[in-house]
């Protein structure tokens, strides 16, 4: 039975901590030397509506190094549900690849992308999610903190497809999660809904930044304009002045709290440039980790349909 990665909620809690027990098993090889050819001779498209350094970057690497290839198919290759339907890609590719990475607008789309597909579907990103980002976040914390149950996430900014993530997160795994955002840009309702239901994780949204920042264990931001907001964007900087992460939110959180940003930075925006090159930050942690989370997700895959790989 093939196995898609569309959310983190595909993921049992177990399964996320196994997650991240393969992909710090991975990372440490890859620092050794040690090579691990899972995927020998396999291929992997890469589907591109929206551009992206990391995400491109991290599986087209990843996949070399299982021994594979990644072919990059942008946003002019294919126009997803435009020139031809998205349950006809999906079977087409699935006829030439091995594996199927898609990076879309519409998470519609990533479904039916997933529905027609004989093969895995990893969600590289949609408007309503970001499923390897938050991986790849989770085990950063993992890593600098030796667990992320019980660590006051504080994502400072627009309740947008990361903080959707965070909020499936919060449904499985339980820890404080506090979204600090003025009125008018709090997270998808619904999901929201789930992860207070699910009652693992203490879930907040609160208005004010500094105090969603004291005892903060974790400050998070991302842009405020995303792509496809840039007509809204002399607005979104009015409305989140006072929502930055410097070195004066940080005094309210721990002295010893991580500052994460999933990048591209704005400057001067949603974060300065001290903070981010500053000793708080993991954030280049967190962008290399992107690759191993991934491979350990394709593992987890993999091994979902009795690939019997040991890591």
């Amino acid at each position: 039975m093939k196995r898609d990665f569309l959310a983190v909620t595909d993921f049992s809690k177990e399964e996320i901590f196994e997650t991240f027990r393969i992909a710090e098993q991975l990372k440490a090889d890859v620092k050794t030397g040690k090579t691990h050819h899972y995927f020998a001779n396999q291929t992997m498209s890469m589907v591109f509506a929206k551009p992206s350094l990391r995400t491109r970057v991290s599986f087209e690497t990843g996949m070399v190094q299982f021994g594979g290839h990644a072919l990059y198919l942008g946003p002019n290759d294919i126009s997803i549900g435009k020139r031809e339907s998205v349950k006809d890609i999906a079977q087409v590719i699935s006829r030439y690849n091995d594996w199927i990475m898609a990076r879309l607008f519409k998470h519609e789309h990533m479904i039916e992308f997933a529905k027609y597909a004989s093969v895995p579907v990893i969600n590289g990103l949609t408007d309503y999610n970001h499923p390897c980002q938050i991986m790849a976040d989770m085990l950063t914390i993992h890593e600098h903190r030796g667990t992320v149950e019980g660590q006051k996430v504080v994502f400072i900014g627009d309740g947008n497809n990361v903080c959707n993530s965070f909020l499936n997160f919060a449904a499985v795994v339980p820890y404080h999660f506090v979204l600090a955002a003025p009125e008018g840009y709090d997270p998808d309702p619904e999901t929201l809904a789930k992860a207070q239901a699910a009652g693992l994780s203490k879930v907040e949204v609160i208005r004010d930044p500094i105090e969603a920042a004291r005892d903060a264990d974790v400050l998070y931001t991302d842009v405020w304009t995303s792509m496809g907001q840039e007509a809204e964007r002399q607005k979104r900087l009015n409305d989140f002045k006072g929502f930055q992460i410097n070195d004066e939110l940080l005094s309210y959180a721990k002295s010893d709290a991580l500052a994460m940003h999933c990048l591209p930075a704005h400057y001067g925006e949603e974060i300065t440039e001290a903070t981010l090159d500053g000793p708080h930050s993991v954030v280049f942690d967190e962008a290399e980790n992107r690759m191993h989370a991934q491979k350990a997700v394709m593992v987890m895959l993999a091994n979902s349909a009795g690939a019997g790989i040991q890591v």
